[in-house]
């Protein structure tokens, strides 16, 4: 009678060689640790139904540590500059206030796009199965959030506890020239089967072949972000100088290039879609929250550089008095020519002309 685990053991071992023939050459001695390690029969066991060939413990993709570090960044910006409002006086406080906040918001959303996963995305509930050489069914949650540089793929149980486990995932894929070997990474894991099933769709070997359209069009994206981003720079360091007319007309690049930015994503829409299926049902990827905060943004930098054009053509003098640029040099005009007193002291002996009102001005 065969021994009730000699299944399990059968595959264990399968599953040892095949890791090992990743790893060429395959050598006598990692054979004979693959049996050994079927026979010892440890972790050979059951946890509710599924084979535990993997390890328990996960690395979740929570949230983008490059991001947490723009906002962190933009945020000591944004408190070191309004620290300089209360030397400010009168009305100009309130307008220096709202630019720098403007400016610091383009700024901010400029960068953070690069580094945000929600350009597309696409939900939805049903049933599926769990995990591999498992029947178990969860109701679960299933979100595909999509950004420049990869896929954050959700799975969320309803409840939460099913099964006897947590089932709450969030697992980063980057198509930066690792999406491959984090699929692997996924498999040796035992991530859930729909999570698996969507990364697969973004691997070279995938059928769909969505790799290619959507690394290709996000990395063009996030180039004329960071072009948008310099063109940002250069119209902050302009708004400074007396040629506040071509800082408008940075303004307006600096939205043309987000603009550039959003047709590159847009391109994903020249492929044919993939559709996603997943227990009965299936999803398709839309536009999400960082398409249209882009969007957005590219609409203020327009207004703002027209406005400044515009402004700047019919009220040329007070647009230099509101960006507080070439205010100095008038100042120091008319100082120039203020009221002068005469030292009677060394004009003893000098013969005294009466002052005319040309006299007066030179003096």
């Amino acid at each position: 009678m065969s021994h009730p685990l000699s299944g399990v053991r059968n595959t264990s071992l399968y599953l040892c060689i095949w890791r090992k023939l990743r790893t060429l050459p395959l050598t006598l001695s990692s054979l004979s640790h693959c049996l050994v390690s079927a026979r010892s029969g440890a972790r050979m066991t059951f946890y509710v139904d599924i084979y535990p060939f993997y390890t328990p413990q996960r690395s979740s993709f929570i949230f983008s540590g490059r991001l947490l570090t723009v906002i962190l960044v933009f945020l000591m910006l944004a408190v070191s500059l309004l620290l300089i409002l209360p030397g400010i006086r009168g009305k100009s406080r309130l307008f220096w206030m709202f630019r720098i906040i403007i400016s610091l918001f383009i700024g901010v959303v400029i960068v953070a796009l690069n580094f945000t996963c929600d350009w597309a995305e696409a939900k939805m509930t049903t049933n599926s199965t769990y995990k591999s050489f498992s029947n178990a069914v969860v109701n679960a949650d299933i979100g595909l959030h999509v950004g420049l540089y990869g896929i954050n793929v959700t799975l969320k149980g309803n409840p939460v506890i099913q099964l006897n486990e947590t089932i709450d995932y969030n697992e980063m894929f980057s198509w930066h020239d690792t999406i491959e070997d984090e699929y692997q990474e996924a498999l040796e894991k035992g991530l859930p089967n729909p999570i698996l099933y969507i990364a697969e769709k973004f691997t070279p070997g995938s059928p769909c072949r969505l790799i290619y359209q959507y690394k290709y069009s996000g990395r063009y994206a996030s180039a004329t972000l960071w072009t948008a981003f310099c063109s940002w720079l250069l119209a902050n360091i302009l708004f400074s100088m007396p040629v506040v007319l071509y800082a408008g007309y940075m303004m307006i690049a600096t939205a043309a290039f987000i603009f550039f930015s959003m047709a590159s994503f847009s391109t994903i829409r020249n492929v044919p879609q993939c559709v996603f299926s997943i227990g009965t049902d299936s999803f398709e990827t839309e536009y999400s929250h960082s398409f249209w905060l882009a969007l957005a943004t590219g609409l203020l930098c327009t207004i703002i550089g027209i406005l400044v054009v515009i402004l700047n053509f019919m009220m040329p003098e007070k647009m230099k008095e509101a960006f507080s640029v070439g205010v100095d040099s008038y100042e120091d005009e008319d100082a120039s020519y203020g009221e002068g007193y005469l030292n009677t002291v060394f004009l003893d002996g000098v013969k005294s002309l009466p002052l005319t009102s040309k006299t007066r001005g030179n003096l």
